[in-house]
């Protein structure tokens, strides 16, 4: 195969930016998102734990591996199929712990809530919340509330912060990948983005899509427990699979090869993105894993993620490779060959 090169590489006259003022793109987890982190955050506030540019910093307090991870929840609308911000706060925060291998136990949450939003409404989200919780077995021990002028807040906003524990031979990080390793989907693509979109627009498909939606950490907790030769994992949110695949690409400097016909997509998931001209690869999921673990492993982790009800329809979607370092390539179902790149914009915004 010939060699592929970036935009980067080859040079854009169109700038992907307006380097003037925040774009609502640059909230995609995408191209502009990773340009927001790289040229306004990295600068402002860099540090080794920062630097790993994780889903969670693990840092160590008198001996322990501590996970703190911070995350803000804007979804629109606030109750879809399948959840609400409520519950969503909390499986989107105890997910970045996990993907560090942490045990999640304390959560704190702030409400920014929009002046004329019915105390109805809002005594509904903290209870989901409090289940979420409940389930997941953590604890909410702290937070805050804030009331922002009527048409300042769009209803209701959560900030959440998580705290775990990682054991200390538990080492899993986005720059871990290596030539040879195997990559591991947990599911079933797309669910959560089309869910939200088709609540938003009031879309109806002959069956109905429903947030996936999750806590991962105990699907994570038996992963590890048959090896910790589990190099990466990621929770592939806002930017979908391309995005987080891309991350660990650039931050590994590794190529990975995916088989398209591998990736698991529900039929109905299929035909809303081909309806509406979304591609699946960029839609955000809220319950899904990727993991990157050594290949004389891979089938054991695939073994037990399957016995896992949040990861029953797992497989293995590719390979971490040395050919193209910073790409994600796919195979078709015709035999050929696309680069999967990270999304400059945002095709589907407030979805988290």
């Amino acid at each position: 195969m010939r060699e592929i090169r970036t935009i980067a590489e080859i040079g854009c006259p169109v700038p992907l930016t307006n380097r003037d003022t925040v774009l609502l793109g640059h909230g995609s987890g995408g191209k502009l998102s990773a340009e927001l982190v790289r040229d306004i955050f990295l600068p402002a506030f860099n540090n080794p734990a920062l630097a790993k540019l994780n889903d969670q910093a693990i840092v160590r307090i008198n001996g322990t591996r501590i996970a703190m991870t911070s995350d803000s929840f804007v979804v629109s609308p606030l109750f879809f199929p399948g959840g609400d911000i409520g519950s969503l706060a909390v499986h989107g925060t105890v997910n970045d712990l996990a993907m560090g291998g942490a045990q999640p136990l304390f959560l704190s949450a702030a409400f920014i809530i929009e002046e004329g939003l019915s105390m109805d409404v809002l005594r509904r989200v903290a209870r989901s919340l409090e289940q979420a919780a409940t389930s997941a077995g953590v604890h909410v021990v702290t937070g805050d509330t804030k009331v922002v002028e009527k048409g300042k807040g769009d209803g209701l906003f959560i900030n959440t912060t998580g705290i775990g524990i990682v054991p200390d031979d538990v080492d899993i990080s986005a720059d871990r990948a290596r030539p040879g390793d195997k990559v591991l989907l947990s599911g079933s693509i797309g669910e959560h983005g089309i869910a939200i979109l088709a609540q938003r627009e009031g879309l109806e498909f002959e069956s109905a899509i429903a947030s996936d939606s999750a806590a991962l950490h105990t699907l994570t907790h038996d992963m590890l427990q048959v090896t910790r030769e589990i190099r990466c994992m990621r929770d592939p949110t806002r930017g979908g699979l391309s995005s987080a695949l891309n991350e660990i690409a650039a931050q590994s400097r590794v190529g990975i090869e995916l088989d398209e016909e591998a990736i698991p997509l529900r039929e109905e998931v299929k035909g809303a993105c081909e309806m509406l001209g979304l591609d699946p690869m960029y839609v955000a999921n809220e319950g899904k894993l990727i993991a990157i673990v050594d290949p004389n492993a891979a089938e054991d982790v695939l073994a037990v993620m399957r016995k896992h009800q949040l990861g029953r329809d797992a497989q293995i979607i590719g390979s971490v490779t040395e050919k193209n370092p910073g790409l994600v390539i796919m195979r078709t179902p015709l035999g050929t060959m696309r680069i999967v790149d990270m999304l400059a914009g945002d095709q589907l915004p407030r979805i988290c």
